[in-house]
């Protein structure tokens, strides 16, 4: 384990628990989201995203299908 976990004393910690902390800590950082500016390949990336859904909006599936069609293929 990480040096961390074992200066924290996280390693004591049961696999809930820590699943339960990692819930925390990434809902404490989706909070503070405005702070952690996009790499320029993250912008390009969603602004072809945009431009692909204003040119088509019907081209891509609504999540419930995708999900459905995921689940079949299990």
């Amino acid at each position: 384990m990480a040096v961390l976990l074992k200066t924290l004393g996280l390693d004591r910690l049961t696999v809930e628990e820590r699943i339960v902390l990692v819930e925390e800590l990434w809902d404490s950082i989706a909070a503070d989201g405005d702070d952690l500016p996009l790499t320029q390949a993250q912008q390009d990336d969603l602004q072809r995203r945009l431009d692909a859904y204003r040119d088509d909006p019907k081209a891509g599936s609504p999540w419930d299908e995708v999900k459905a069609r995921l689940r079949a293929a299990q």
